[in-house]
């Protein structure tokens, strides 16, 4: 294998709602098949994070109580997790570890749980009702179909320099006012697709790994790893 990359798996001890640690798996499917030798490792309490260390980072859902544990630890890594995004590094975010890219997240209990503001969005909570089901949405950078699972009780909005990972073609999204659903800063992407999103989206995983290839290895050339061909899962 001629590549190598290095994921960080930020609290993937606590933050792993829904199977949402399938997405790495489904990294390292995909790896393989561009010749990529992939590792992760595990990045949680009381550890810190090296911006320099990592190719790609990502950054699965918790529950309330779980967000509470991890949005009092991750203000230690703030910094170099921002360092990181504005340097264009790679991340993938999903539900939880989205919401506290961002500036804030009211619980279900109208507690505010902070977030480290590397994201300018926010989210707030419904009362008694969550978004739950099958979710489609359009990417309108690729013209990709993204299909996905939802299941979140937060509300967000988005801030703007934030664009949407897709608009709502069925489901609800985001907050289910603006037909938004995700978010894409940089080469950051969140979502609330849980399942995990990768194994049904499996062009945003080659989108991911491309990505973390070009900044690693500015000079390869890798028209064989952009030609391989995803067939839909959904």
């Amino acid at each position: 294998m001629p590549y190598t990359l290095k994921i960080a798996h930020l609290y993937g001890d606590l933050m792993n709602t829904y199977g949402d640690i399938g997405n790495i798996l489904v990294l390292n499917y995909y790896a393989k098949k561009m010749n990529v030798t992939l590792t992760s490792e595990i990045v949680s309490l009381n550890q810190s994070f090296d911006p320099k260390k990592f190719d790609l980072a990502f950054f699965g859902g918790g529950q309330d109580y779980e967000q509470v544990i991890v949005s009092k630890d991750i203000q230690s890594k703030k910094k170099d997790l921002t360092d990181f995004i504005e340097d264009n590094g790679p991340m993938l975010a999903i539900c939880g570890g989205y919401q506290l890219l961002g500036q804030y997240y009211i619980g279900a209990a109208g507690e505010r749980i902070e977030g480290i503001n590397a994201l300018p969005h926010y989210t707030k909570s419904q009362d008694h009702n969550r978004f739950i089901g099958d979710i489609v949405i359009k990417n309108a950078e690729t013209n990709q179909t993204y299909h996905g699972f939802e299941n979140h009780n937060g509300i967000t909005f988005l801030g703007t320099s934030e664009r949407p990972l897709g608009t709502v073609i069925s489901g609800h999204g985001n907050n289910g006012q603006d037909k938004s659903e995700g978010a894409i800063y940089k080469n950051v992407f969140c979502s609330y697709f849980h399942g995990p999103i990768l194994a049904r989206n499996g062009e945003l995983a080659k989108r991911l790994l491309l990505i973390a290839l070009k900044r690693k290895y500015p000079d390869a050339d890798l028209s064989k790893e952009e030609s391989l061909i995803i067939k839909p899962t959904y």
